[in-house]
């Protein structure tokens, strides 16, 4: 008897790619791989987000955050999500072709970066590309460009975000999700404590820089509470930042079932409200979104905080004089928010 065993169908694109990249080290829990890269810059098509352009210099992230939505991104290279934190994809760098496609980026444009992996994880210490990246935007004038970290690690480039600051609006951003430490290394396992972060976020602030501390996401029933926002607003402030926002937690497959998991061993009683709270699909409700928006709004009052860093025009921007930048304006979502158009950027990353 013959049994007929179906065929593999061949990788394609990203995990054709992925499946072939050279193992570049191999640590105890990580192993580090070189990614041809196909684009640096990506266009955003989520109308969630206000920024027009991401850029990631890594595929994968070794901070492991228990509720980190970008762990599907791995499956685009047919690899298992639990995957995300231990194959780490460092992307070839041609700083050549990233000013080409730099050249092509309208300057009125909003350029992201690290806003699926941290720019900033330990993969950097060994590879530099975030460094690298910085060193091209130091050259450039008359752009929006935005940095949102986990890591203390950022405070070695404030030379280079001080010269990119010159001739362009920086806001850099600190996600701190909790000021727990015990709590804080229960969700963000490899990510540094929430007092280097602040640190951090000080340094960053004495060098004239604008920061603002995000506490992101916000975990219902762990980190949602108005006194521990409480707690973060007062030293977000006591930091030197200029704002404090924040945003719910959303669950994606990939990382539903894993956090999920998580909470059962960790925090039993919570995994049955999630199942609930989740169970139509990735995003709270909006109620919820509102009540947490209403927190957020209360601490910033009493600490003086702003929403949102202001955009403000900086010594060497190019041209004369102009009384609104042209992205200060808030503008109207130009993309479908869709699963589709999600998925395609995730891909595209």
């Amino acid at each position: 008897m013959f049994v007929q065993i179906a065929a593999t169908p061949p990788r394609k694109g990203i995990a054709q790619l992925a499946a072939a990249a050279p193992l570049l080290k191999r640590k105890r829990r990580v192993e580090y791989f070189e990614l041809p890269t196909r684009r640096y810059l990506t266009p955003c098509r989520s109308g969630r987000v206000p920024f027009d352009w991401t850029v990631n210099p890594y595929r994968g992230c070794e901070f492991g955050c228990r509720y980190c939505y970008a762990r599907y991104t791995h499956e685009f290279m047919e690899l298992d999500p639990a995957d995300f934190e231990r194959r780490i994809f460092a992307k070839a760098w041609d700083p050549g072709e990233f000013r080409r496609e730099l050249a092509r980026v309208p300057a009125g444009d909003w350029i992201a970066i690290g806003t699926a992996t941290d720019a900033y994880q330990p993969a950097e210490r060994r590879f530099g590309l975030t460094r690298r990246l910085l060193e091209v935007l130091a050259a450039e004038r008359g752009r929006k460009i935005s940095l949102t970290t986990k890591s203390d690690l950022a405070v070695r480039d404030i030379d280079l975000f001080q010269r990119i600051a010159r001739g362009n609006v920086l806001h850099l951003a600190v996600s701190i999700t909790t000021p727990d430490a015990r709590l804080a290394r229960l969700i963000e396992p490899y990510a540094p404590l929430p007092e280097r972060r602040f640190e951090a976020v000080r340094k960053l602030s004495r060098a004239g820089l604008s920061v603002a501390v995000l506490a992101c996401p916000l975990l219902p029933y762990l980190t949602d509470g108005e006194a521990m926002l409480d707690r973060l607003a007062a030293q977000a402030a006591g930091a030197g930042a200029a704002a404090f926002s924040g945003g719910a937690v959303f669950l994606k497959p990939c990382s539903r079932g894993l956090f999920l998991e998580f909470l059962a061993g960790r925090f039993p009683a919570l995994a049955a409200r999630y199942r609930r709270e989740f169970a139509r699909g990735a995003f709270l409700r909006r109620s919820y979104v509102a009540e947490v928006a209403a927190r957020l709004e209360r601490v910033r009052r009493r600490y003086g905080l702003a929403k949102r860093p202001a955009d403000r025009e900086p010594p060497e921007w190019p041209g004369e004089a102009q009384l609104a930048l042209p992205f200060a304006a808030s503008r109207a979502p130009k993309y479908s928010s869709g699963k589709s158009a999600c998925r395609k950027y995730a891909a595209s990353l």
